[in-house]
């Protein structure tokens, strides 16, 4: 199925039920026919609502995919191995989803059944001059109908074209003016996951408040992803579960003097136990997600080591991911995340430090500049002769910096603060490159070392495929490292001095 140009797509809220339509638009007499049996159907979306934002709705019903957007609807075939994009059949549907992350499964936002109605306007001499489709799809639970209609005008027929689609809108209940407010009628109770809130601070709040809100806010979002990791819908979830705890521990520690001594020491240790039986998980996903990658950095005759590899990888990651459920699963987990949540609900906890009371905005402006000042200064010693650990180092602190400027967004005018981020960003990518090549070396290292024996011919294969790739990997190690001498270079540019000096310090340093 797809639209014509020259359909009229309206989106309506309600059924519109054939006692509702009347018998005739104007002098026109109205016909309507049934065009299928009602059939069951379910809302797709990845768990980022990415369909959504991009002001489409996906729906599956029987063998058929359908996807409404604004200039209008297109369908193809439903069938698929698996539920990502990339498991779609080719067709048109599969083409518009572009919004949707390779890395990000397709869910059912919620389900319910789908019916379809041919209307006709009719003159007296019996002769059609408008045509519509009417698609209804009727959720369950106590979300409300919505019906979309496409009508297609004939030539020389306008007037009967808008009397049907004021005809149509008159009939309809009010609330449904767009495909992207389709969804929240539906599914009134589906809440749309937000992986980076947006936390209100104001430049009046304590230091102490402005952690307790940040934290709150991240520790919801790692426990939202946490029935995604146990059912496995892909690998995102446990991403983002591990980053919401990362920025709960850098709250923690970046947030000098907010708590006491002691409730520091204690907030860290919990928010590292809570990652830790995941770490083993999120490394094997990354060596799977860079299958093709590695496929691709070494010629075919080596490959074969490279199947067994990650034949082993994807065994060993079975077991790690169902270690890491059955662990989420625990109330042990359940008792150790909801005294963490309780903790920051407490109105007078947790125990603060010197500076809980410090005004927020003057606290986030020294917190930023030493931290800007710090990495400067360690970056500017970068050569290709500086020790690998001393680069991590910076990688380290860059993102410590970004994270303080994201959690502090709202004290500063955005057009000031996204200048400066992108280029931090930029440099923070190469250094995330150049310490996922050298920890991979290790890595690949170790597991030649320590894996189980699997038949000397065999063994010597795998030997041959993991020594070419970390030769490989060490090559692209020293190339990012002059990458990021360069973003570094960019980073440090005047402007980018001159305006982190206006913003976070107010004066000559």
């Amino acid at each position: 199925i797809m639209s014509r140009s020259e359909d009229t797509i309206l989106v309506l809220a309600g059924a519109l039920a054939d006692d509702a339509l009347g018998p005739q638009v104007g002098a026109l007499d109205l016909g309507v026919t049934d065009l299928a049996a009602e059939a069951p159907f379910d809302l797709l979306d990845d768990f980022n609502g990415s369909v959504r934002g991009a002001g489409q709705l996906l729906i599956e019903t029987g063998r058929c995919l359908i996807l409404h957007q604004t200039d209008g609807v297109m369908a193809q075939k439903a069938g698929r191995p698996g539920n990502f994009v990339a498991d779609l059949a080719e067709g048109p549907v599969r083409a518009a989803l572009q919004r949707v992350s390779p890395l990000r499964s397709l869910l059912s936002v919620g389900s319910g059944t789908i019916s379809s109605r041919q209307l006709s306007l009719t003159d007296d001499e019996g002769k059609t001059q408008v045509r519509a489709r009417l698609t209804t799809l009727q959720p369950k639970g106590d979300g409300a109908p919505v019906t979309f209609a496409a009508l297609q005008g004939l030539r020389g027929y306008d007037r009967a074209l808008d009397a049907l689609r004021g005809h149509l809108e008159a009939a309809a209940a009010p609330g449904a003016d767009s495909v992207a407010a389709v969804a929240p009628l539906l599914f009134p109770a589906h809440v749309p996951y937000v992986a980076k809130p947006d936390v209100p601070v104001a430049g009046d709040d304590t230091a102490w408040r402005a952690a307790n809100d940040i934290i709150t806010a991240y520790l919801r979002v790692a426990r939202s992803n946490e029935a995604g990791i146990i059912a496995d819908h892909d690998t995102e979830f446990l991403h983002d579960y591990r980053v919401a705890l990362r920025k709960v521990r850098s709250v923690i520690s970046l947030f000098k003097g907010v708590y006491s001594d002691d409730q520091t020491a204690a907030l860290k240790q919990a928010a590292s136990d809570l990652m830790a039986p995941t770490g083993r998980l999120r490394d094997l996903d990354v060596y799977l997600l860079a299958r093709d990658d590695y496929f691709a950095m070494l010629p075919a005759s080596l490959h074969q080591g490279l199947e067994l590899m990650f034949a082993m990888f994807a065994k060993e990651r079975r077991r790690a991911h169902k270690a890491v459920a059955a662990n989420l699963r625990s109330a042990a987990h359940d008792r150790a995340m909801t005294d963490l949540q309780a903790l920051f609900d407490a109105p007078d906890r947790p125990v603060k430090g010197p500076e809980a009371d410090h005004q927020v905005q003057d606290y986030a402006r020294q917190l930023i500049w030493k931290r800007y000042r710090k990495v400067c200064r360690i970056a500017r010693e970068i050569t290709a002769q500086t020790p690998d650990t001393q680069v991590h180092e910076l990688r380290i602190l860059c993102k410590k910096l970004r994270y303080l400027m994201e959690f502090f967004a709202p004290l500063f005018p955005a057009d000031a603060v996204k200048p400066l981020l992108k280029p931090l960003k930029a440099l923070q990518d190469n250094l995330g490159l150049f310490n996922d090549y050298s920890v991979q070396q290790v890595a690949l290292r170790d597991f030649m070392e320590a894996h189980e024996p699997i038949g000397q011919k065999q063994d010597l294969v795998l030997a041959q495929s993991i020594g070419a790739l970390i030769a490989v990997l060490h090559e692209r190690q020293k190339e990012e490292r002059a990458r990021i001498m360069s973003s570094f270079a960019l980073f440090d540019s005047a402007e980018v001095r001159a305006e982190f000096r206006t913003l976070f310090h107010g004066k000559e340093a």
